[in-house]
C-alpha cells in the first residue's frame, strides 16, 4: 500500500510541472503587450505587476544596477508625475527562447513616442520566470539609442 501511494505523490509531482511554452516568442508579445497596454492607459500598477514582487528583481539601466521591486515601481512612478506628457509606449522586435520549463529569455526594443515623433527608444533584455503560472519579469536590462 504504501508503495502506491508513493508512486501516486512522484506522478501527480511529474504531471504538476510545468513545460516550456509551446511558443515563447509569442508568451513574451502576450505579456510586453499587456504591458504597453497598461501604460498606454496610464495604468502604473498593471504596468508594474510584470515585474516579480521580490527584493531580489533587478533592473539595469544607465550604468547601473538597481534591486527589488519597490525600486522599480517608484522609479516608474515618476513617469506618472508627468500627467500628460507622459510617452506611448510600444515594443519592436520581441524575440524570446525557453531557459527551461520555467524561464524565459527576451529581446526587443522599446519605443517612446508623442504622434509621429519618437522621444526615446532602445534595446532591452529580460528575464522572465513563471510564478504561481504567471509570466513575471526578474531581471530587466534596458538601453538606450540615445
Amino acid at each position: 500500500m504504501k508503495r502506491w501511494v508513493v508512486a501516486i505523490g512522484v506522478l501527480a509531482a511529474c504531471s504538476a510541472q510545468e513545460i516550456p511554452p509551446a511558443n515563447p516568442t509569442a508568451t513574451a508579445v502576450a505579456v510586453l503587450s499587456a504591458s504597453s497596454e497598461a501604460w498606454n492607459r496610464g495604468d502604473l500598477e498593471a504596468f508594474v505587476d510584470d515585474y516579480a514582487r521580490d527584493s531580489t528583481t533587478t533592473f539595469v539601466a544607465g550604468g547601473q544596477v538597481q534591486y527589488g521591486w519597490d525600486w522599480i515601481h517608484d522609479n516608474y512612478a515618476r513617469w506618472w508625475d508627468l500627467g500628460s506628457e507622459r510617452d506611448s509606449l510600444r515594443f519592436e522586435e520581441v524575440a524570446a527562447r525557453s531557459l527551461g520549463s520555467d524561464y524565459l529569455l527576451t529581446t526587443a526594443r522599446f519605443v517612446l513616442f508623442r504622434s509621429d515623433s519618437v522621444t526615446a527608444s532602445g534595446p532591452f533584455t529580460l528575464v522572465m520566470k513563471r510564478i504561481e503560472g504567471e509570466w513575471k519579469i526578474i531581471h530587466d536590462q534596458t538601453g538606450s539609442d540615445g
